[in-house]
């Protein structure tokens, strides 16, 4: 057999043997790697990449030394699972760079990061400002993790007092203008609900490149031509403006009434619609 031919079959081999055992090794090995783990990584890719062109005969043993590097990933994985001083000591320990807005020098030394590397770490978790930064610290992986001060912190709902409905998974029920029945009964809907839906907005299912429904059941439809202009859903707008009309036709009533039975009756009544306003609030103002 001719050696560009071995050598293309063993290629190919090294290939499929290589992504089976980076899928054994999990998704850890193509992601944050630890000092291990990034030694690992490079002397498989170094092995894989002899054992096509190795030829006297003995590029078998590539295979069994690749082998061994992935048994003995695993079992040091396995072993960092179940024991804390084994991940100090292959993984590391994460170490605090600032702690009550105060840089810590010596674990900067610790670490042989500069200010320069400091400052360029906090620009990437968007913080321009040292004295916005109330902890920071570097993870095992490399990766430095800050909080803010209080008073440097994004606003949500809860500074507010304001409750939130929960978030619920987006389903994908159009791709590339076929429809996906099962994440479409996941929600509970049908067919006859997406007809509906795409007929209101004037847009035909094979036009629609890909459609989503979110925890509110709200559609939304990226369509293959982009010059086209899908008009927003204003169902839960509307529904939120007549709540308020409502609610503001029946005070009117009770002002415009003399008689305290019936004034009565409509301040209840607005009193309860404005409790149904506050509890769906969250939902039709998202």
């Amino acid at each position: 057999m001719q050696e560009w031919l071995i050598v293309s079959l063993r290629t190919i081999l090294t290939i499929v043997v290589l992504f089976f055992m980076t899928k054994l090794l999990g998704k850890r090995q193509v992601s944050q790697l630890s000092l291990f783990e990034y030694i690992t990584g490079i002397t498989i890719g170094s092995l894989a990449a002899t054992i096509p062109i190795e030829m006297d005969g003995t590029w078998h043993l590539g295979l069994i030394s690749l082998a061994v590097w992935v048994t003995c990933s695993l079992g040091i994985e396995f072993l960092t699972i179940k024991s804390k001083m084994a991940r100090n000591l292959l993984d590391g320990k994460s170490t605090i760079l600032i702690k009550d807005g105060k840089v810590l020098e010596e674990n900067l030394k610790k670490e042989r990061l500069t200010t320069d590397e400091l400052l360029e770490q906090l620009r990437s978790k968007d913080v321009f400002r040292l004295a916005d930064v109330e902890f920071a610290v570097m993870e095992s992986s490399g990766e430095v993790n800050v909080l803010l001060t209080r008073e440097n912190q994004p606003l949500t709902p809860s500074h507010l007092g304001i409750k939130v409905a929960p978030e619920q998974e987006t389903q994908a029920i159009i791709m590339d203008g076929n429809i996906m029945d099962e994440p479409l009964s996941t929600i509970g809907l049908n067919r006859q609900w997406l007809d509906t839906e795409l007929e209101k907005i004037g847009v035909a299912i094979e036009n629609v490149f890909l459609g989503q429904v979110d925890s509110y059941g709200q559609l939304f439809v990226d369509l293959y031509d982009d010059q086209i202009i899908v008009p927003k859903s204003q169902n839960k707008a509307t529904l939120f403006a007549t709540l308020k009309k409502c609610e503001a036709d029946l005070e009117m009533f009770s002002l415009s009434t003399d008689n305290q039975q019936v004034k009565q009756m409509y301040e209840r009544c607005s009193i309860s619609m404005e409790q149904v306003i506050n509890d769906v609030r969250p939902a039709l103002t998202r």
